[in-house]
């Protein structure tokens, strides 16, 4: 099954690129507006792939009023969005992958449930805007993951079959939503995966340790 496909989606946020060091320093700067000592970051970092809400849960006592919630949340999403790049990059291997696939004539997107307030900046802070045949944000359509439409909607930009499409996840959602697209599914283990998540159950086609681990699924010849 494998060195067949032409299209490679990825999510963003832990998959793409390590933005977790950006979205834990603006969960702590609510913290300490609020009186709080900052969390560990391995404490934080588990649930950035889940966004603001997860991460207002952890952050703070998760029986405090949805309102008062709420203005937690847009808080810590401007303090992210003066900051989307300070200290966030792609993981490692993952440049030299996409190289590969444009130099392939390989097309590689994003699918992901970030809004595109903050996503179309950071991909261009990243450098890949341009680069990229696709961005599908969370509210590009009315539908996002782990619904299959974002995904379908990416294949259609990006002029893939989605039979010969990977979509690369570090979330359950991702593994779900490719799935439903009928696409091959691949877990990014390097990703925020917590201790709770159980990968080998998400009925993905496999998972990838490193970004090198994809180019084996990918037709570069």
């Amino acid at each position: 099954m494998r060195n067949k496909h032409r299209t490679l989606l990825l999510d963003l946020d832990g998959t793409l690129a390590d933005t977790a060091p950006d979205l834990a320093h603006a969960l702590n700067t609510v913290r300490q507006e609020e009186g709080f000592e900052p969390l560990p970051f391995e404490t934080i970092r588990p649930s950035v792939s889940h966004g603001s809400v997860a991460l207002i849960k952890i952050g703070f006592d998760p029986g405090i009023p949805e309102s008062r919630a709420e203005e937690l949340r847009q808080r810590l999403l401007g303090h992210y969005a003066n900051r989307l790049c300070e200290e966030t990059r792609l993981f490692e291997g993952m440049d030299e992958l996409l190289d590969q696939c444009e130099h392939a004539g390989i097309a590689w997107g994003v699918v992901t449930n970030k809004p595109a307030y903050l996503t179309n900046p950071l991909m261009q802070q990243l450098g890949l805007y341009e680069r990229a045949a696709c961005i599908i944000s969370g509210d590009t359509l009315e539908k996002r993951k782990p619904h299959p439409e974002p995904l379908l909607h990416a294949c259609e930009l990006a002029q893939g079959d989605p039979k010969s499409t990977i979509y690369v996840g570090d979330a359950e959602r991702d593994i779900e939503a490719g799935n439903r697209a009928g696409m091959t599914t691949l877990v990014a283990m390097f990703g925020y995966l917590s201790e709770e998540d159980s990968p080998g159950n998400w009925m993905a086609n496999g998972r990838v340790h490193h970004a090198e681990e994809l180019i084996g699924w990918l037709a570069f010849s």
